[in-house]
């Protein structure tokens, strides 16, 4: 069984196919930062449909933390668009179960708590664009260092929409100084998975007070003549959750990704 993803990840070139099998399976239950290289991963909320309107009004409202890839049908497991096959509630590798804004359990496999009403909404998340900043040299430290990506709560306020309301979560990679407009520039390409970061610099400006204890996710290591970045983050919507308290919904874990069948070239302007 895999328990981490670091630099010599031996899913890097795995096909997104052929992954997605061996965590239906219970074979991969780890974070997915550095798999399937070139191919996106996708965030994920599940809702009762009465809910779904509002959802998607939230996230076309809020473009940055919450781009959309593909909704489902009502009551479908299965998805057209990004990743063929797939089953919604077996094919991540970890998911959370809330219940009215309180994380009630994380499973493996989400399939017994399928209800007919369901529809999910596959969000763009920043594991995406890693391949290319490793392309042009710029590090990421969670993959060197086999760890899950350090995510933060923050004072950023959303538009709200709806039963939804609440404040953005960030991603944060430390980027040598010198690097930091290149860094912008590859990320700034790919506005569905994020885009370019929200904030450079100093934490307490978007309310974060400490760098070393995230909200999610873990540490990573800052060295000297690094900057801390910070991206907007497709686990807001579980930060709104928490805050608008629906009585039912499912997520991905933090980290914990489905792997998509989309090139991210494919994303890019």
């Amino acid at each position: 069984m895999v328990t981490g993803a670091g630099s010599e990840n031996p899913y890097a070139d795995a096909e997104p196919k052929k992954v997605r099998a061996l965590i239906r399976e219970g074979k991969i239950t780890s974070q997915t930062s550095g798999m399937c290289e070139g191919y996106a991963q996708a965030n994920l909320v599940v809702l009762p449909k009465e809910l779904a309107y509002d959802f998607l009004l939230f996230a076309q409202r809020n473009p940055r933390p919450c781009p959309l890839l593909e909704v489902s049908d009502t009551g479908s497991r299965m998805l057209h668009q990004i990743a063929e096959g797939a089953d919604i509630a077996r094919d991540i590798p970890k998911y959370r179960i809330y219940e009215n804004g309180v994380m009630t359990g994380e499973y493996t496999d989400v399939s017994r708590f399928w209800r007919d009403d369901f529809v999910s909404f596959l969000i763009g998340c920043s594991f995406s664009f890693e391949g290319d900043l490793l392309a042009a040299d710029v590090p990421v430290r969670q993959i060197e260092e086999g760890k899950n990506v350090p995510m933060y709560n923050t004072n950023i306020p959303c538009a709200p929409a709806g039963v939804f309301h609440g404040n953005m979560v960030v991603s944060m990679r430390p980027i040598p100084y010198e690097l930091v407009p290149k860094a912008v520039l590859i990320t700034g390409q790919m506005p569905r998975v994020h885009g370019a970061p929200i904030h450079i610099g100093d934490p307490a400006h978007i309310g974060i007070q400490d760098l070393s204890h995230p909200d999610y996710g873990e540490m990573v290591t800052i060295r000297d003549g690094e900057v801390p970045v910070f991206w907007p983050c497709g686990v807001t919507p579980q930060n709104v959750i928490m805050n608008s308290k629906p009585s039912f919904c499912i997520t991905h874990a933090p980290g914990h990704m489905l792997i998509t069948d989309v090139k991210n070239v494919n994303l890019k302007y």
